[in-house]
Protein backbone atom coordinates (compact mmCIF):
# COMPACT_ATOMS: atom_id res chain seq x y z
CA UNK A 1 0.00 0.00 0.00
CA UNK A 2 1.50 3.36 -0.98
CA UNK A 3 2.34 5.99 1.61
CA UNK A 4 -0.45 8.55 1.83
CA UNK A 5 0.89 12.10 1.66
CA UNK A 6 -0.59 15.60 1.83
CA UNK A 7 1.24 18.63 0.45
CA UNK A 8 0.75 21.84 2.42
CA UNK A 9 2.24 25.11 1.12
CA UNK A 10 0.98 28.66 0.66
CA UNK A 11 2.25 28.95 -2.94
CA UNK A 12 0.32 27.06 -5.65
CA UNK A 13 3.44 26.75 -7.80
CA UNK A 14 5.30 25.02 -4.97
CA UNK A 15 2.34 22.74 -4.17
CA UNK A 16 2.08 21.77 -7.83
CA UNK A 17 5.84 21.28 -8.10
CA UNK A 18 6.04 19.01 -5.06
CA UNK A 19 3.05 17.02 -6.26
CA UNK A 20 4.55 16.59 -9.72
CA UNK A 21 7.88 15.54 -8.22
CA UNK A 22 6.11 12.62 -6.52
CA UNK A 23 4.03 11.51 -9.51
CA UNK A 24 6.53 8.84 -10.56
CA UNK A 25 6.91 7.37 -7.08
CA UNK A 26 4.88 4.16 -7.14
CA UNK A 27 5.05 3.77 -3.35
CA UNK A 28 3.84 7.33 -2.58
CA UNK A 29 0.34 8.68 -3.20
CA UNK A 30 -0.45 12.41 -2.89
CA UNK A 31 -4.02 12.40 -1.59
CA UNK A 32 -4.39 16.17 -1.33
CA UNK A 33 -2.75 19.58 -1.53
CA UNK A 34 -3.68 22.71 0.40
CA UNK A 35 -2.44 26.10 1.58
CA UNK A 36 -4.14 25.68 4.95
CA UNK A 37 -2.54 24.15 8.02
CA UNK A 38 -6.00 23.61 9.51
CA UNK A 39 -7.12 21.71 6.41
CA UNK A 40 -4.04 19.49 6.69
CA UNK A 41 -4.95 18.64 10.29
CA UNK A 42 -8.55 17.87 9.29
CA UNK A 43 -7.30 15.52 6.56
CA UNK A 44 -4.99 13.85 9.07
CA UNK A 45 -8.04 13.13 11.23
CA UNK A 46 -10.09 11.61 8.43
CA UNK A 47 -7.82 10.18 5.73
CA UNK A 48 -5.19 8.25 7.75
CA UNK A 49 -2.17 10.10 6.41
CA UNK A 50 1.38 8.79 6.65
CA UNK A 51 3.25 12.04 5.98
CA UNK A 52 2.49 15.76 5.68
CA UNK A 53 4.96 17.76 3.59
CA UNK A 54 4.62 21.39 4.63
CA UNK A 55 6.06 24.82 4.15
CA UNK A 56 6.46 27.16 7.10
CA UNK A 57 4.20 30.01 5.95
CA UNK A 58 0.61 28.80 5.64
CA UNK A 59 -2.90 30.18 5.82
CA UNK A 60 -4.55 29.86 9.21
CA UNK A 61 -1.61 28.64 11.26
CA UNK A 62 2.15 28.69 10.59
CA UNK A 63 4.04 25.53 9.72
CA UNK A 64 5.72 25.36 13.14
CA UNK A 65 2.31 25.33 14.82
CA UNK A 66 1.13 22.66 12.38
CA UNK A 67 4.02 20.40 13.44
CA UNK A 68 3.22 20.85 17.12
CA UNK A 69 -0.51 20.25 16.66
CA UNK A 70 -0.01 17.11 14.60
CA UNK A 71 2.25 15.70 17.32
CA UNK A 72 -0.45 16.43 19.89
CA UNK A 73 -3.20 14.71 17.91
CA UNK A 74 -4.09 11.22 19.11
CA UNK A 75 -4.20 9.63 15.66
CA UNK A 76 -3.48 6.14 14.43
CA UNK A 77 -1.31 6.26 12.49
CA UNK A 78 0.12 9.58 13.62
CA UNK A 79 1.31 11.43 10.52
CA UNK A 80 4.96 12.38 10.27
CA UNK A 81 5.82 15.92 9.16
CA UNK A 82 8.52 16.77 6.63
CA UNK A 83 9.25 20.48 6.28
CA UNK A 84 10.07 22.00 2.88
CA UNK A 85 11.66 25.34 3.73
CA UNK A 86 12.65 28.20 1.45
CA UNK A 87 15.76 29.07 3.47
CA UNK A 88 18.20 27.35 5.80
CA UNK A 89 18.92 29.97 8.46
CA UNK A 90 20.09 28.84 11.89
CA UNK A 91 16.90 30.17 13.47
CA UNK A 92 14.69 28.24 11.06
CA UNK A 93 16.58 25.00 11.59
CA UNK A 94 16.40 25.39 15.37
CA UNK A 95 12.67 26.13 15.38
CA UNK A 96 11.81 23.25 13.04
CA UNK A 97 13.84 20.65 14.92
CA UNK A 98 12.58 21.81 18.31
CA UNK A 99 8.99 21.66 17.08
CA UNK A 100 9.53 17.97 16.32
CA UNK A 101 9.71 17.77 12.53
CA UNK A 102 10.49 14.34 11.09
CA UNK A 103 12.48 15.71 8.16
CA UNK A 104 13.80 19.00 6.83
CA UNK A 105 14.40 19.83 3.18
CA UNK A 106 15.20 23.16 1.54
CA UNK A 107 14.32 24.55 -1.88
CA UNK A 108 17.44 23.03 -3.45
CA UNK A 109 16.10 19.51 -2.73
CA UNK A 110 15.75 17.07 -5.64
CA UNK A 111 12.75 14.86 -6.34
CA UNK A 112 14.83 11.90 -5.18
CA UNK A 113 15.59 13.62 -1.85
CA UNK A 114 11.90 14.47 -1.39
CA UNK A 115 10.87 10.85 -1.89
CA UNK A 116 13.67 9.63 0.38
CA UNK A 117 12.67 12.07 3.14
CA UNK A 118 9.05 10.91 2.99
CA UNK A 119 10.05 7.25 3.19
CA UNK A 120 12.50 7.94 6.01
CA UNK A 121 9.88 9.83 8.01
CA UNK A 122 7.28 7.10 7.49
CA UNK A 123 9.75 4.51 8.79
CA UNK A 124 10.57 6.52 11.91
CA UNK A 125 13.82 8.07 10.71
CA UNK A 126 14.76 11.70 10.19
CA UNK A 127 16.35 12.97 6.97
CA UNK A 128 17.99 16.37 6.83
CA UNK A 129 18.91 18.25 3.67
CA UNK A 130 22.69 18.25 3.08
CA UNK A 131 22.80 22.03 3.65
CA UNK A 132 21.06 21.56 6.99
CA UNK A 133 23.33 18.68 7.97
CA UNK A 134 26.34 20.86 7.14
CA UNK A 135 24.98 23.62 9.39
CA UNK A 136 24.64 21.15 12.25
CA UNK A 137 28.12 19.76 11.62
CA UNK A 138 29.59 23.28 11.65
CA UNK A 139 27.80 24.00 14.92
CA UNK A 140 29.19 20.86 16.54
CA UNK A 141 32.68 21.69 15.33
CA UNK A 142 32.48 25.01 17.14
CA UNK A 143 31.70 23.28 20.42
CA UNK A 144 34.16 21.97 22.99
CA UNK A 145 36.11 19.30 21.07
CA UNK A 146 37.14 17.27 24.11
CA UNK A 147 35.53 13.80 23.95
CA UNK A 148 32.85 12.94 26.47
CA UNK A 149 34.47 10.16 28.51
CA UNK A 150 31.06 8.86 29.61
CA UNK A 151 30.40 7.74 26.04
CA UNK A 152 33.40 5.40 25.86
CA UNK A 153 31.58 2.29 27.19
CA UNK A 154 28.71 2.91 24.78
CA UNK A 155 31.05 3.22 21.79
CA UNK A 156 32.94 0.11 22.87
CA UNK A 157 29.70 -1.85 22.48
CA UNK A 158 29.36 -0.88 18.79
CA UNK A 159 30.43 -3.26 16.07
CA UNK A 160 32.93 -2.02 13.45
CA UNK A 161 30.11 -1.81 10.89
CA UNK A 162 27.90 0.15 13.28
CA UNK A 163 30.73 2.65 13.81
CA UNK A 164 31.08 3.03 10.03
CA UNK A 165 27.35 3.69 9.67
CA UNK A 166 27.43 6.18 12.55
CA UNK A 167 30.34 8.10 10.99
CA UNK A 168 28.63 8.32 7.62
CA UNK A 169 25.36 9.49 9.17
CA UNK A 170 27.29 12.12 11.12
CA UNK A 171 28.66 13.37 7.80
CA UNK A 172 25.12 13.92 6.53
CA UNK A 173 24.77 10.81 4.36
CA UNK A 174 21.28 9.50 3.60
CA UNK A 175 20.33 5.84 4.05
CA UNK A 176 20.76 5.19 0.32
CA UNK A 177 24.16 6.91 0.29
CA UNK A 178 25.36 4.88 3.28
CA UNK A 179 24.24 1.68 1.55
CA UNK A 180 26.07 2.66 -1.64
CA UNK A 181 29.29 3.66 0.11
CA UNK A 182 29.44 0.48 2.21
CA UNK A 183 28.15 -1.76 -0.60
CA UNK A 184 25.35 -3.15 1.55
CA UNK A 185 21.56 -3.19 1.23
CA UNK A 186 19.31 -0.33 2.29
CA UNK A 187 17.44 -2.72 4.61
CA UNK A 188 20.74 -3.65 6.25
CA UNK A 189 21.54 0.03 6.79
CA UNK A 190 18.16 0.57 8.41
CA UNK A 191 18.83 -2.38 10.72
CA UNK A 192 22.17 -0.85 11.74
CA UNK A 193 20.50 2.53 12.32
CA UNK A 194 17.86 0.90 14.52
CA UNK A 195 20.53 -0.88 16.57
CA UNK A 196 22.54 2.33 16.86
CA UNK A 197 19.50 4.20 18.16
CA UNK A 198 18.96 1.49 20.76
CA UNK A 199 22.61 1.25 21.85
CA UNK A 200 23.15 5.01 21.91
CA UNK A 201 19.72 5.63 23.48
CA UNK A 202 18.82 8.33 20.95
CA UNK A 203 15.60 9.11 19.11
CA UNK A 204 16.79 10.32 15.73
CA UNK A 205 19.68 11.09 13.41
CA UNK A 206 20.29 14.56 14.80
CA UNK A 207 21.01 13.02 18.21
CA UNK A 208 23.23 10.40 16.58
CA UNK A 209 25.28 13.19 15.02
CA UNK A 210 25.56 14.79 18.44
CA UNK A 211 26.86 11.55 19.97
CA UNK A 212 29.44 11.13 17.21
CA UNK A 213 30.90 14.56 17.87
CA UNK A 214 30.67 14.43 21.66
CA UNK A 215 32.47 11.08 21.58
CA UNK A 216 35.31 12.56 19.54
CA UNK A 217 34.72 10.29 16.54
CA UNK A 218 34.63 13.22 14.13
CA UNK A 219 37.82 15.16 13.53
CA UNK A 220 37.12 18.88 12.88
CA UNK A 221 38.51 20.22 9.61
Amino acid sequence: MPLRVVICHELPIVRDGLTTALNDETDIEVVGATDSGIQAILWARTVQLDVIVTGLTLHGIPGIELIKRVRQEKLSPQPKVVVFAMNHSDQMITEVLRAGADGLLVKEATAEELGAAIRAAASGQIMLAPLVANRLVSWFRRQDSRPDEQLRPVLAALTPRERQVLLLIARGKSTDEVASELAIGVTTVRTHVYRLRCKLDVRDRAQMVSVAYRAGLMVPA
